[in-house]
């Protein structure tokens, strides 16, 4: 109550609680855990739709990680909606386009607006080389539609649809990052592999935070043989090699899963790995807030352990566990793509980042053929977004930071 001076509304010479304090005052004063145990239900809703305004007023002055989150936001949507977004099936193959280059999309032609379009190809032999070189036929304009009826799906698997965000032009062809040897569209796997891609970060994050949090909660606080026998086992963990390790359990399971179950397997593989790392801080913690005077007044009230923990010491670092989460979701998906490329993770018929850069292994391929690199692209801007976003999220729920 530093900043409150006689005069000002809400001043007292007495003793004041912050729940008493104006709403303006409620982010100057330092709240005090222990009086969580004598909040009415109205208070403690109030209390902590306060607390998450205050993170959002200083998330949205870090202007990196705002932006880093709606870019973020832009890549999940092709999540649920890979099938509109996506102009054909990932895995439908053209024999009449293997590997054709990139289609840039024009605006104008001849100096005369015709809105968006892509110039037609035509293939001819290289007889030099024995390979089919795509010219651009400038004479074929083929003028992108938009919010069109295209080839057919089935959205989710379960309802069929024809409904496009964009089409290419009747008879006409849109692959704007080309396509692989099997005359397959790259930028319609984007689409679809972020669905892969995406979620099983935060599926196998979700895994890790509820046992790095389980397990370093009840070392941490309890302490004794069960502190000694949990970090025996994180440290037989962290010793063995991450990369070996997450190749031999994806290469043991069993070759007749669905890509569904293989989907399952290794996110749970990856969110298993993880946990020590968060286990060890959160255990850290705890052993330096447990002694701390409202840890020890809710023990004294009769508290549970389950309950100190939850709704005393864990807060007081959610900051840490908040730029953790987001730290790991990126890590897990350069482990997906990882195994994917190494041909131990997903396979066709599934799509991810890491299965379309498989078709990039032989750097001659790559060297006539780059435009297969362009999975890169996206993984990288999303590991950035992440880690711009984990330290803005952290900086904003820091209760030190001012």
């Amino acid at each position: 109550m530093s900043n409150i001076t006689p005069g000002d509304p809400g001043f007292d010479t007495g003793e004041k609680s912050a729940l008493d304090l104006p709403d303006h005052y409620v982010d100057e004063v330092r709240f005090d855990p222990g009086e969580a145990e004598r909040l009415t239900p109205e208070q403690e809703r109030y209390f902590q739709a306060s607390q998450w305004r205050i993170i959002w007023l200083r998330f949205k002055r870090h202007k990196l990680a705002l932006w880093s989150g709606v870019i973020l936001i832009l890549f999940y949507l092709c999540v649920p909606f890979a099938e509109v977004i996506a102009p054909y099936d990932p895995n439908m193959r053209d024999s009449d386009n293997i590997h054709a280059p990139p289609q840039g999309i024009h605006l104008f032609d001849d100096g005369r607006f015709v809105g968006p379009f892509v110039y037609g190809t035509r293939a001819e032999l290289d007889l030099d080389t024995l390979q089919w070189v795509y010219v651009r036929d400038e004479d074929a304009v083929q003028r992108l539609r938009f919010f069109c009826l295209g080839d057919s799906y089935e959205f989710w698997g379960l309802v069929e649809g024809r409904f496009h965000l964009v089409c290419p032009a009747e008879g006409g062809s849109m692959f704007l990052l080309g396509t692989d040897r099997l005359g397959r569209d790259v930028f319609s796997g984007l689409v679809y592999g972020a669905r892969i891609s995406l979620t099983v970060g935060l599926v196998g994050v979700s895994i890790s935070i509820l046992l790095g949090m389980f397990f370093g909660g009840i070392a941490g606080y309890l302490g004794g043989i069960v502190d000694s026998m949990i970090m025996r086992l994180i440290e037989i963990l962290r010793s063995l090699p991450e990369l070996p390790l997450w190749m031999a359990l994806s290469a043991a399971l069993p070759v007749t899963w669905s890509p569904l179950w293989i989907y399952f397997g290794i996110t749970i593989i990856l969110g298993l790995l993880d946990w020590p790392g968060l286990a060890r801080a959160v255990r850290s913690k705890l052993l330096s807030l447990r002694e701390e005077d409202y840890a020890r007044a809710a023990v004294l009230m009769g508290a549970p352990p389950g309950r100190i923990i939850r709704r005393h010491l864990l807060p007081g670092f959610s900051s840490h566990i908040i730029a953790s989460a987001t730290l790991s979701v990126p890590s897990m998906i350069l482990g997906e793509t990882a195994l994917s490329f190494l041909n131990l993770g997903l396979q066709r018929p599934a799509i991810s980042w890491g299965v379309l850069l498989n078709e990039a292994q032989n750097i001659t391929v790559v060297t006539i053929y780059p435009w297969l690199m362009a999975p890169v692209i996206p993984i990288i801007i999303v590991v950035l977004a992440f880690n711009f976003l984990g330290d803005g999220l952290r900086d904003a729920a820091d209760p030190y930071k001012h």
